[in-house]
């Protein structure tokens, strides 16, 4: 590693808007217990390339860097950054693709303080110039060129019109902008490094409507989510993750995801499509034991799996999370890839649940799994929060030590999505187990309610995923003038599947003993999805087109 060479300026505090925290009695606990152990993301890149300089930390393509490569090139864009005027708080918007790049420059704002705010490579204008004029960031880290898309040109738009965003880097041809290389500088001394319980990053809200909020995460918070996550799903030293998903979303990041493996000691291998003949030939080459992909790829994954032609021996574990994974999908996993299926239900606000390795197959299949901390508390609770006996159905409410008191500057959000005594209103509807297992019936928002019947999506859904020639299917509700709403399923059926009409479906989910208001009122069969940047299905994109179908139909 490179010696210090000379302190750098140093820097008054720019902490930007408060976000809420944890009181001092909670936080006091959790340092009691301990689950907040006092690291930061710097201090852990910098043990682990201590300790094991010459390992492989990042494979992406043909480049290997090792844990001592990382750290260096952490060190040399902490130094560029701060030479610009990159200060302690200030926010800097990174949106890359999955390159190594994208870790060098996320360590080197942690080694600095400053904080990035994660955004997905499919966002565009109106989401990042929302990102940088509502964080005022004062940098935005982009590839060149990525998918056809120019992110340069995107980049200069939203430089024009956001006053704070004095510096736009990039990664490979600059264009007008400053190429990241460009910025790197031999290692100085950070002579005001973050504390522990600093807030690290700004994620994004998974929320489906508007545009996301900002989650501020803390160091304390997220490595002992990573180090948890790392205990439930048996990461070690010699695992070797595979980042199929883009590396900034919460899941590839943290469960256990990129970060969790190298807070390991472990390899991780960036997958820059999530395709099936691009993502196996990876587990094939680099033997990959553990992954992370979300519903609609673990489909496209266990049918390719079917056809054969590489080699999956080393996968040992394929996590699915993200959305609700159908229990008719989640029983195709172990024969097909011949893994142990972890489910994730979890969100970047806090709360993760995982199925653990050696649940039984049944409750592996059936549920999503429980808290990763002692200190998770769970309520479950009717429309007036009233708590529920495990076995009911109810909203999810939750707090605990590496959930989030409340959203980044966003005060009016925070009385809506928050008790007053701390617990997240997460917006799903559970119940719980005996077991402490949760088992997700849906999002509050796609119970559909019909004529006062409430139906839930996800349980029509896994009734039609049982139709041998199924791959896919989506419900959504459907505006009607007599009973408000009625469903529609949107379905996808297996290649080489002969066609099917509509009736075939309602009567196959009439058959399995679905109640009759549950049966869908319209069956729509597509080619696909529209799909969020993160590939989960975009159901209000299925709402708005049926919505238009229907109404150009009446027209």
């Amino acid at each position: 590693m490179s010696t210090p060479s000379a302190p750098s300026a140093p820097s008054a505090p720019n902490p930007g808007p408060p976000a809420p925290t944890w009181p001092a009695e909670f936080a006091e606990r959790y340092r009691a217990a301990g689950w907040w152990r006092g690291e930061t993301f710097g201090g852990v890149l910098r043990d682990r390339a201590a300790a094991h300089p010459d390992r492989v930390a990042i494979v992406d393509g043909e480049r290997h860097w090792t844990y001592r490569d990382l750290d260096e090139r952490a060190d040399r864009v902490a130094a560029g950054l701060l030479a610009l005027g990159v200060a302690r708080g200030d926010r800097v918007v990174v949106q890359l693709p999955n390159v190594a790049e994208f870790f060098a420059v996320i360590f080197g704002l942690f080694r600095i303080g400053a904080l990035p705010v994660f955004a997905l490579p499919a966002h565009r204008r109106t989401e990042i110039g929302h990102f940088c004029a509502f964080s005022e960031a004062v940098a935005y880290v982009i590839p060149d060129v990525s998918d056809g898309f120019d992110h340069r040109t995107l980049a200069s738009a939203v430089q024009a019109v956001t006053p704070t965003l004095r510096h736009v880097l990039v990664v490979g041809d600059p264009g007008e902008h400053t190429a990241l290389v460009d910025i790197e500088r031999d290692p100085v001394e950070i002579t005001d490094p973050p504390a522990p319980g600093d807030l690290a990053f700004l994620q994004l809200s998974g929320g489906s409507t508007g545009v996301p909020k900002l989650i501020p995460r803390t160091h304390d918070d997220y490595i002992y989510s990573l180090r948890g996550s790392n205990e439930i799903c048996e990461v070690d030293a010699d695992s070797v993750y595979l980042c199929a998903l883009p590396a900034a979303h919460n899941f590839p990041l943290s469960s256990p995801g990129t970060l969790g493996a190298l807070y390991a000691g472990a390899r991780v291998v960036l997958c820059p499509k999530p395709t099936p003949d691009v993502a196996f030939a990876l587990i094939e080459r680099e033997r990959v034991t553990i992954t992370g992909v979300v519903p609609p790829l673990a489909l496209a994954w266990t049918e390719a799996a079917e056809r054969g032609g590489f080699d999956l021996g080393s996968l040992r574990v394929l996590l699915v999370g993200g959305a609700k994974f159908s229990e008719e999908a989640a029983r195709r996993v172990a024969p097909t890839l011949g893994c142990t299926l972890q489910q994730v239900f979890g969100m970047a606000e806090g709360l993760v649940n995982y199925t653990r390795l050696d649940d039984p197959d049944e409750v592996i299949v059936t549920s999503q799994g429980r808290p990763i901390s002692p200190d998770d508390e769970i309520r479950i609770v009717d429309d007036a929060d009233v708590p529920l006996p495990d076995g009911e159905t109810g909203h999810l409410l939750t707090r605990g030590p590496y959930t989030i008191r409340g959203y980044w500057n966003a005060p009016e959000h925070n009385a809506r999505s928050f008790t007053e005594d701390g617990f997240y209103r997460t917006g799903d509807v559970v119940r719980r187990l005996a077991s402490g297992h949760l088992v997700v019936e849906g999002r509050a928002k796609d119970q559909i309610n019909r004529g006062g019947e409430k139906v839930a999506a996800e349980e029509v859904e896994n009734h039609i995923l049982a139709h041998p020639s199924v791959h896919d299917a989506a419900v959504v509700a459907v505006p009607d003038a007599y009973l408000g709403e009625r469903t529609c399923a949107y379905v996808i059926l297996r290649a080489g599947a002969e066609p099917l009409k509509p009736v075939a479906i309602r009567r196959f989910v009439r058959e399995r003993g679905l109640a009759g208001y549950k049966v869908p009122d319209h069956v729509e069969f597509v080619e696909t999805f529209p799909y969020t940047g993160v590939g989960k299905v975009s159901k209000k994109d299925l709402r708005a087109a049926i919505a238009a179908g229907l109404a150009a139909r009446a027209g």
